[in-house]
């Protein structure tokens, strides 16, 4: 059980980024393409989706 802790927040934070991707307003193949990257490469498409994803009508500071 050494990932176990680290796999669950991973699986969530994933969640919580796929969530926000599929009710962004973003385009259809933009939303295709991040949901891809999140799903295929967890942590690092996690991250990117923080630094570069999608955002939504409101701005985030």
């Amino acid at each position: 059980m050494e990932y176990g802790i680290f796999g669950l927040i991973l699986l969530i934070a994933d969640i919580y980024a796929i969530y926000n991707i599929l009710t962004s307003g973003a385009s259809t193949a933009a939303k295709v393409v991040w949901t891809l990257v999140v799903f295929f490469l967890p942590l690092l498409g996690f991250i990117a989706w923080l630094v570069a994803g999608p955002r939504g009508a409101t701005a985030r500071i």
